[in-house]
């Protein structure tokens, strides 16, 4: 069985990490560069850097720090924000990057996503989804509806007919983030998990509102989530790495422990 990845998530506005509630009440966490060096010190299997206000502001991404963040992190490094095109991505990949996760931009150009697949490989593209739960219509069958622009604006598109759409695009990979339990602390939305993990043949990794270890468990077991991400936990020294994956590995999960600890098969 493959293991399961904890991966520690950067979002970055103006140049520093930030955490908030919904992407919204930012609150500022440190470096860019130096908590990813941090976090492959203490364990994470990868880092994922999100230029959260790149896409509300119609610019690119901050390439410096990205080159800054790689240099500092020897773990692999999935960047996303402000990728509008394969010009865009070749920039990310070149700055350090191993993937890229495309968001606003593959929702409003889809082929960007086919595109991005055929000139590097399914395995360098992720597409995040974020995504809040409303009421069940015909636009929105299954009551998960996608958002855009760093949480800010719904589009009336179905999250499960998205990911659908994006892996037969070529996505090699899905970033699935519970805009309603985003920051909130309140657990891994797992019948969203569930529904999208069920639907796709392609690792998901579990995002929005983790708050300790059972959360962690929870969204591989019930979600049937390839990785589990989170931020604030792990910026406040909530809980620590290898705290989340002895609690993992105490429940049966595969998961990479440091050398010199014990590995779970």
């Amino acid at each position: 069985m493959l293991r399961r990845r904890v991966i520690p998530c950067l979002d970055v506005a103006n140049g520093r990490v930030v955490k908030g509630t919904r992407f919204v009440d930012l609150r500022d966490e440190g470096d860019p560069p130096e908590l990813a060096e941090r976090y492959a010190r203490e364990g994470a299997d990868e880092i994922v850097y999100l230029d959260i206000t790149a896409a509300p502001e119609g610019r690119g991404t901050l390439l410096d720090i990205v080159e800054r963040t790689a240099r500092r992190a020897f773990i692999p490094l999935t960047v996303g924000g402000g990728v509008r095109s394969v010009d865009d991505m070749r920039d990310v990949l070149r700055a350090g990057a191993d993937k890229v996760s495309l968001n606003t931009r593959a929702v409003e150009d889809p082929d960007l996503v086919r595109r991005c697949a055929a000139r590097f490989g399914s395995q360098a593209v992720v597409v995040a989804i974020d995504a809040r739960r409303v009421p069940a219509s015909e636009a929105v069958p299954s009551g998960f509806e996608v958002v855009v622009r760093g949480g800010r604006e719904p589009v009336g598109l179905d999250a499960l007919a998205w990911a659908r759409r994006v892996v037969e695009l070529g996505a090699g990979e899905l970033l699935v983030t519970s805009i309603d339990r985003d920051g909130t602390g309140s657990g891994f939305d797992t019948e969203q998990l569930r529904a999208i993990s069920g639907l796709v043949t392609v690792p998901v990794i579990a995002s929005g509102g983790a708050a300790g270890p059972k959360d962690f468990i929870a969204a591989v077991r019930d979600g049937g989530a390839d990785a589990v991400l989170a931020a604030g936990i792990f910026h406040r020294r909530e809980w620590t790495i290898a705290e989340v994956k002895a609690a993992m590995a105490a429940a049966g999960l595969p998961v990479r422990i440091l050398p010199g600890g014990t590995e779970a098969a």
